[in-house]
């Protein structure tokens, strides 16, 4: 392991806290270790919000670590408090075991489970959901003291509309999924996001009282805008990597839209691209940085989409900027429920007739979607429409 992952990830600027550092780092740069982050299945398919993880745990494997996935099947039970002002509606076992699976598809194109440091996947509701309360309190709970816990700012915005007692519970469970990672494969390491700073620490702390052993932590800078704004949500909700949720095309479009201050820092988190090249890239500051939102939003969807289908979205949207303007001709139209209504109301096609006929010779595609039902009703609030090769309009639905 010639550079050290710590060094990489501090160049990429993802690291934001971190425990005994030195020791870490001595620890990374010596021997394989194994190290887990937590995704809770709460949803059918991860979202930008977890690309970031993906990424790092990408650069700690190449570096010879051994990641371990840890699905929150116990905890996804109770929810994680975590910067949330309500309580998370509780799912049912099915719902969260279907969500698992979706999840692994998705994760194998930047993890790979195979060879000496391969990934496993395990899930916290194999211990959890046949604990003893009453061995569980004293053998966990009562290394915890509710004084401090109380402080943590994983419950903080919690605390002002009340806290339930079943969440309270979430920081233990966590640090005791440390405990027994710890046990079972020898994890040494736990990464997150850093709002989860405080359930990590805990972590790392009670397999230090209980193994006396050291036990470290690292979170990650959260994945924001520099106005300090969540990236990863759209006026139709979160960007997801399923291409069923949101599509390639809408994918790059998103990331094609990043606000210039932003550009390098996306760059360094969530592309492999080296750091030099991205710095030559990003080192203009007028209309030239045009060229580096292409590339992470080529990059980026190569990456989640695989080459085809981002080779296909940048043939679209050449075609759409063909006439070398910067932004689609817009067309904002209402009362329309159907893509056929909306190619009227647009001033796509002059007639109802005109368009069945079009979209029934194949000739209409929305995002990157061709369109094959006369009845297809309109698929958000905004999306572009292609009419052929020559003709794109991004069509906003009032």
């Amino acid at each position: 392991m010639a550079t050290n992952v710590m060094d990489t990830l501090r160049e990429r600027g993802f690291i934001e806290q971190t425990v005994f550092e030195e020791d870490l780092y001595k620890m990374l740069g010596e021997k394989s270790v194994p190290f887990y982050i937590g995704f809770d299945p709460t949803a059918d398919s991860l979202h930008v919000g977890h690309f970031m993880q993906l990424i790092a745990m990408h650069h700690m494997q190449e570096a010879g670590h051994k990641p371990i996935i840890l699905i929150g099947g116990g905890t996804a039970m109770i929810g994680d408090p975590s910067g949330r002002s309500d309580m998370r509606s509780m799912m049912t076992k099915e719902t969260i075991q279907h969500n698992v699976d979706c999840f692994k598809a998705q994760m194998s194109k930047f993890i790979s489970f195979e060879g000496e440091n391969a990934a496993i996947i395990v899930n916290n509701a194999d211990w959890e959901l046949n604990l003893n309360y009453i061995d569980f309190l004293r053998e966990i709970g009562a290394h915890f003291s509710v004084n401090e816990m109380i402080k943590a700012k994983c419950f903080e915005t919690r605390m002002e509309k009340g806290l339930s007692f079943l969440e309270f519970n979430y920081m233990l469970l966590q640090a005791y999924d440390f405990l027994v990672l710890f046990r079972k494969y020898g994890c040494a390491l736990e990464l997150g996001g850093n709002d989860q700073w405080s359930n990590i620490l805990a972590g790392a702390n009670l397999i230090r009282i209980k193994e006396r052993k050291p036990a470290f932590a690292m979170t990650f800078t959260l994945l924001t805008t520099s106005e300090g704004k969540k990236m990863g949500k759209t006026a139709k909700g979160a960007v997801w990597l399923d291409e069923n949720k949101t599509s390639p095309y809408e994918f790059y479009q998103y990331w094609r839209n990043t606000a210039d201050a932003d550009v390098e820092k996306c760059m360094n988190l969530l592309t492999f691209l080296p750091v030099s090249e991205i710095k030559e890239l990003c080192r203009y500051k007028d209309e030239r940085i045009n060229k580096a939102k292409e590339i992470l939003a080529y990059e980026l969807t190569k990456e989640v989409h695989g080459k085809e289908k981002a080779d296909l979205v940048l043939s679209q949207v050449k075609a759409a900027f063909a006439g070398g303007s910067a932004e689609l001709l817009t067309k904002t139209v209402s009362g329309v429920e159907t893509v056929l209504q909306a190619m009227v109301a647009a001033g796509i096609c002059k007639s109802n007739g005109e368009a069945r006929r079009l979209i029934e010779q194949g000739g209409v595609s929305v995002d990157d979607t061709k369109v094959t039902d006369i009845s297809m009703p309109v698929p958000a609030k905004e999306f572009v429409l292609h009419k052929g090769k020559k003709v794109h309009v991004k069509v906003v639905v009032e």
